[in-house]
């Protein structure tokens, strides 16, 4: 590792291009028939960037940082990806060129690119893709090397066909398996580098992907600069663009105060500003920087419920807790126009999402009723009790999500006025992975920003089947939601899955297993004005690879 010099010294080669480009694309779900849009001007090359984050995260392990809000930034241009996806989920080729599957969604033939090389040099050929399946799939725990959380469950194995053709087994119709190709975490690295232990694939410098930049210098803590791969030639096309990158680096830079990163940008000695305060946009946006808020496909900010906990084990506690939260207060309250009220548990702009918004009504004589039925009575302060006991609500603010303490404090205010009694834990990034767990013992809500590509692949998360993340603590206790979860999952056809996902989401809702709070927009960005030509996929992270610099 190499040290860089401090943020105001770092050098900025620029070069002016006179007009902006489009770098758009039309995106197709099939393979076939494929026609991007292309750019009205060609960029030229040149030009560095600069861009401020509040976090590198604490390990470079790629299986286990891939998947990470931060981390993310510097995995999407060192690495590549089979498929593209784009903010609205729709599938195009990358690195698979083309793909087939049987009747029953159970095999996969991919076709991949020819003449596409690590930058260790290595071909990125149909072993390299068995490679890397296996340890999505698997991991080595072992070692402290995890699988890919949202990687099919029900993957088999995967054969070398001929150096360019991989067929993929399931043992059971796996219709997500298309889309997850192109999920955050399915980043394709070096057999080399997969093959280095945990201590070796935790070095940056060492791990070897595909992409159209490579690693410069990195210090723990303090920056990640990329530079350029010039033989580059393998983009995808839907970005409109295949050959090497425009610009010639980009400096991740730490910054941990959110301010300090966009007054940087105002002054010229930064690019892009990630995770501003939503109450800063407005005026920002008047000024002239250009202000991104993508939503991400997955889960919409929210809490998933553990129903062993007292009360939240009461259906009509939980409903009460759907009922009682003003989500339109939020966004007028914390955020801004940019944010969307949430229509189901999902993200609206999720293939299969539905919406539900008839059950996330705010409705506080509802609530108020509810609670009187299950025998919770409001004593002279205000707060209600049963059999002697308070009726309590922890919240564990996500840091991963900036204004996550501003939204618990807003909501405790609104369930303080039902007779809840709430108490806020904020905790630092490491120890919040180490305290606050999905049904842990004194976690009665856990608060998601989740992210995933297919929505198949979301019933398996909320329960316990084939190592599901168990996420509402019900084990096999809700016989109904086991039952969709197994029809969602036998789906051989996108028409035969979509009104199952329907009624998933329906009743999740209407049991109050999950308790939605906003869409989430988690990846802001503030980016300076001559910085043009940047792509945000189908998770929110913006591309600089079609990027440049103008006037």
């Amino acid at each position: 590792m190499t040290e860089r010099s401090s943020l105001l010294n770092l050098s900025r080669r620029r070069l002016l291009i006179t007009t902006s480009a489009t770098v758009a694309a039309a995106l197709l779900v099939s393979t076939a028939g494929f026609a991007p849009v292309q750019a009205a001007e060609t960029p030229k090359d040149g030009g560095d960037i600069t861009f401020l984050i509040d976090s590198l995260g604490d390990t470079w392990i790629p299986n286990n940082s891939a998947i990470s809000s931060f981390q993310g930034h510097i995995w999407g241009h060192v690495t590549d990806k089979l498929l593209y996806v784009d903010a609205e989920g729709k599938v195009s080729p990358w690195l698979a060129e083309r793909w087939e599957q049987n009747d029953n969604a159970t095999e996969f033939t991919l076709h991949l690119k020819n003449g596409v090389t690590f930058s260790d040099g290595a071909p990125l050929d149909a072993s390299a893709v068995v490679a890397n399946l296996d340890i999505w799939y698997a991991g080595r725990k072992n070692e402290g090397i995890n699988p890919i959380g949202l990687f099919p469950k029900t993957y088999d194995r995967a054969e070398v066909i001929n150096p360019s053709t991989v067929k993929v087994f399931f043992k059971k119709p796996t219709l997500g398996f298309i889309p997850t190709l192109g999920y955050h975490g399915s980043i394709l690295v070096s057999p080399k580098s997969l093959a280095q232990p945990a201590s070796e694939q935790a070095d940056l410098s060492k791990t070897a992907g595909s992409g159209p930049y490579v690693v410069e210098s990195w210090k723990e803590g303090d920056h990640v600069t990329l530079v350029k791969r010039k033989d580059y030639n393998w983009g995808p096309a839907a970005v409109g663009h295949t050959g090497p990158a425009f610009l010639d680096s980009i400096t991740y830079k730490l910054v941990s105060e959110p301010s300090l990163r966009v007054a940087s940008v105002q002054s010229g000695q930064a690019d892009v500003a990630y995770n501003a305060s939503p109450q800063e946009l407005k005026s920002l946006r008047e000024e002239g920087y250009t202000i991104a808020t993508p939503r991400y496909l997955g889960f919409v900010n929210g809490w998933a419920v553990n129903t062993k906990i007292a009360p939240y084990d009461d259906l009509k506690v939980r409903q009460a807790l759907q009922a009682g939260i003003n989500r339109q207060e939020i966004i007028d309250t914390v955020y801004t126009s940019d944010w969307k009220l949430p229509t189901s548990f999902i993200q609206s702009n999720v293939p299969g999402a539905t919406d539900q918004s008839g059950l996330l009504a705010y409705n506080p004589d509802k609530a108020e009723k509810l609670l009187d039925e299950a025998g919770w009575a409001k004593g002279a302060d205000g707060v209600r009790t049963k059999d002697g006991k308070a009726l309590t609500l922890t919240l564990h603010s996500n840091p991963y999500l900036a204004t996550s303490k501003s939204v618990d404090e807003l909501i405790a205010q609104q369930l303080g006025k039902l007779g809840w009694k709430v108490a806020i834990r904020a905790y630092d990034v490491v120890t919040y992975g180490e305290k606050v767990k999905y049904g842990g013992p004194a976690i009665p809500t856990y608060e998601v920003t989740r992210s995933f590509i297919d929505a198949g692949t979301v019933a398996g998360i909320l329960t316990n089947a084939n190592n599901g993340e168990n996420w509402f603590a019900l084990d096999d206790r809700d016989v109904k939601l086991n039952e969709l979860r197994d029809k969602i999952a036998g789906a051989g056809t996108f028409d035969e899955r979509n009104p199952l996902l329907n009624d998933l989401q329906q009743y999740v809702l209407d049991q109050g297993y999950f308790i939605p709070r906003t869409q989430i927009v988690q990846r802001i960005y503030v980016q300076s004005p001559t910085l043009k030509g940047e792509v945000y996929n189908g998770v929110a992270y913006a591309s600089y690879y079609t990027a440049f610099i103008a006037d």
